[in-house]
């Protein structure tokens, strides 16, 4: 079912302020494409039946990857790419987050703050495995940088998705030990986390003051590793869920108040066991915690490395697949999209939608609306 509310609505209300509410012209620019998503500002077609014959009016996608309308096909797209690059050994959910402190440079300097984020993860997930004391291996990582928490506030955090084992030296593949219940010691890659993420930071051109080192380097930082994957074939659907996310989503929205311009949305509260309730922010507010969220320009937010890098894929994956599908696993198929699916007349459930009309923001014209009206 559709939404009733959704964040371009917000948006609509807001549109006067936006400008003073965006932290910078690119924030601003991309508030206005989700505001305008899928409405006639944007333009659209016409598309016709080719069995029932019935027209159908439709209105252009912003296609910006902080919109909650357009990320649904996109992260199916992705979802179906990532299910032929699976491989047949337990795969762990690792979470790499960054403290509090760092949030003011996060939205000042978000390229370098969120690259070293990148970074230091990486070369802590490289220091265990290249270490023959815990595994001995090249491994792989899938990365996805997620910027905030259920209430909107500033929460920059990694999740990574990390195959359970390595290729040595040899070629051959290391599944990694402690049997299987857990990746590495989380204690341990808090540690070196931290060390390595800071490292990367001093060398940076961030002027960060002396005194927030001593606090962060005083800090417990936190990496969480959750217990493998059942099944390979898990894995995607489950960081599905990630990569394509953004924010908040429509259908958390639960009320809008035009007349008092308040926003309330379902939120999950982890202090209470992940109980969700029911919070109330002005929409101004509610768009300026919007806005936080919103990367720079041109960042990459998914990133693949080591046996999972698209490097090593194109040459050595097929030839891992097949050394891991020995084992008396069935090797995992892909689950096929219908063709043209997205296509589908909505009317008579049969046909296929065609093309016939295409228009800018001015509309189609007179005589296309009296047909669009029959």
């Amino acid at each position: 079912m559709r939404p009733k509310y959704k964040v371009a609505d917000v948006l609509e209300l807001e549109q006067k302020q936006l400008n003073t509410l965006s932290l910078t012209t690119w924030h601003y620019r991309c508030l206005q494409a989700i505001r305008r998503c899928r409405t006639s500002a944007m333009g659209g077609h016409i598309d016709k039946c080719n069995c029932c014959k019935k027209l159908h009016l439709s209105y252009n996608s912003c296609r910006n990857r902080h919109c909650p309308t357009c990320q649904g096909h996109k992260r199916e797209e992705w979802i179906r790419a990532r299910e032929l690059e699976l491989l047949n050994t337990p795969y762990f959910h690792v979470v790499f987050t960054l403290p509090s402190e760092l949030n003011k440079w996060a939205l000042s300097d978000g390229k370098i703050i969120y690259a070293c984020l990148f970074k230091a993860a990486w070369q802590t997930l490289q220091q265990f495995g290249d270490n023959p004391k815990h595994l001995g291996g090249k491994m792989g990582m899938i990365s996805v940088l997620h910027t905030w928490g259920q209430n909107l506030s500033l929460h920059p955090h990694l999740h990574c998705i990390v195959p359970g084992g390595g290729i040595t030296k040899a070629g051959k593949w290391k599944t990694a030990k402690n049997k299987g219940k857990y990746l590495f010691n989380v204690k341990s890659m808090s540690l070196v986390f931290r060390a390595k993420y800071v490292a990367l930071l001093r060398k940076s051109n961030i002027n960060i003051p002396q005194q927030i080192y001593d606090v962060i380097f005083s800090k417990k930082w936190v990496v969480y590793a959750k217990q493998p994957f059942s099944k390979p074939e898990y894995v995607v659907e489950y960081l599905g869920r990630y990569t394509h996310k953004i924010a908040i989503g429509n259908h958390r929205i639960n009320n809008i108040d035009y007349q008092n311009k308040t926003v309330s949305f379902s939120a999950k509260n982890y202090k209470k066991g992940g109980a969700k309730q029911n919070l109330t922010l002005s929409s101004s507010e509610f768009v300026r915690r919007f806005g936080l969220h919103i990367l720079p320009k041109g960042f990459t937010r998914i990133r693949h490395y080591g046996i999972l890098s698209s490097s090593w894929k194109k040459v050595k994956l097929p030839e891992l697949q097949t050394m891991l599908s020995k084992k008396g696993i069935t090797q995992i198929k892909p689950k096929s999209k219908p063709e043209n699916s997205h296509r589908k007349c909505p009317h008579c459930k049969k046909g296929i939608l065609e093309t016939v009309l295409l228009f800018d923001q001015r509309g189609p014209p007179k005589e296309w609306l009296k047909k669009l009206n029959k």
